[in-house]
This record gives structure tokens, sequence and C-alpha cells, in this order.
């Protein structure tokens, strides 16, 4: 039922839907939204609004989702690496990107700084028995070194600058994707890796939470 959901919800978004990758869509398509908001908004769930979850955190737009999903997969870039292999997501959240990203990179680190989200966020990935998502409570600032270098990096949280040890993990040819704060409003941006040079590319306005630094305990 709520592949059908996920489809009328983007074919009533004004012809939206037909801007993303195929790929994209059957991703969206096959990741059921409801398991990840609130009880007290699960009548939202199909909705293309942003929705709070708590901790003064949100989960995006469906459409949101889908759209950093088809600008990190680089479909229209010619030098990045046509299929990842491995993604790092900076931000779990409530775990719905994480999980649209599984239906499309074989695997997906994600990390998570506030230990309530993080605990929310596992227990949905596993009742939803995703098996390629590995998630760690930790500062993504840092990345996952272990697990480096990634062909895709994506931040789901608005950065000042992107945190030059991401770079360092971002692999040849690999594309990385961020909100990020250009003076008074937050761009999406696109670097691609190409001979160790990166290549910045602003894509289109957006409104994120902002990127901190550090771990929130819950006690």
């Amino acid at each position: 039922m709520y592949k059908l959901q996920n489809e009328l919800m983007f074919k009533d978004f004004s012809g939206e839907g037909s801007n993303f990758h195929p790929e994209v869509l059957s991703a969206i398509k096959n990741v059921n939204r409801e398991v990840f908001i609130p009880d007290a908004l699960k009548h939202k769930a199909f909705s293309v609004d942003a929705l709070p979850l708590g901790s003064e955190q949100w989960i995006s737009s469906p459409l949101t989702v889908a759209k950093m999903s088809n600008y990190l997969m680089g479909y229209d870039v010619k030098d990045a690496l046509s299929k990842p292999d491995n993604v790092l997501e900076v931000g779990l959240g409530s775990g719905y990107q994480a999980c649209v990203l599984s239906k499309l990179i074989r695997r997906v680190f994600s990390i998570e700084r506030i230990e309530t989200l993080y605990n929310e966020a596992r227990t949905r990935i596993a009742r939803l028995n995703i098996m390629n998502v590995n998630v760690r409570l930790g500062d993504g600032n840092l990345g996952w070194s272990n697990f480096a270098p990634f062909d895709r990096i994506l931040l789901s949280a608005c950065a000042t600058k992107i945190p030059p040890v991401l770079f360092s993990q971002l692999a040849e040819g690999g594309i990385l994707v961020a909100p990020l704060q250009k003076g008074n409003k937050q761009v999406i941006s696109r670097f691609i890796k190409k001979d160790s040079i990166l290549k910045e590319e602003e894509l289109e306005a957006c409104e994120f939470v902002p990127l901190l630094s550090g771990v929130a305990k819950s006690f």
C-alpha cells in the first residue's frame, strides 16, 4: 500500500517527479516513509512536507531526499565514478535518507551525533530488515576512516564549510553533496574529485538544520 501512496505523492507534486532518474524514484517508492514519522504525525507521512522529529531535528521532505539522492548519484556527471559501491552520510537523523540510499548503493555508512535519534533510527532500520546500512554514534565532521575512501559522501545538515577530513575520505572520481551556508542563504553544492582537485557546482537553494560537532548523549 505504501508504494502506491509514495507514487501518488510524487505525481501530485506538479510534475517534479519527471526530473528524477527512474532509479531514484524506485528507491523512494520502495521505502515506507511512515516508519520514520513520529506517531502523532503519521497522517502526514505521505505529504511532501518536512516533519519534526524531536531534538530540534527534522525528517526531510521526500522531494528533498529525492533531490539529494539524484545529485549524489551524479547521473549527469561524466567525470565521476558511475557505479558507486559505498556512501558515507553525515547526519543519520530518522534514517529515512540512509534507507533510500540503501536501494541505490551497495554499502551505506551513516553517522549520527544525537544518541536519541541514533537509537531510534537503528531500531527502524532493523525493523525494515535493511542489512546494508551501517550506523554509528559519533561526530560526522570526522568522517569514518575505517571504511574510507567513499565513492559518495552526503551531508544531511548545513555546513559553513566542508571539513577537510571528509574531502580526504572521498575517493578519486567521487562526489560529495552538501548544503552550504553562503552568506544569508543555504545552497546545495556538489563537489567532484578529479585528479585530487575538487570542482564545486552550486545547484539550488535549500533549508537544512546546521551541522554541529561533538556527540549529544542521552541521559
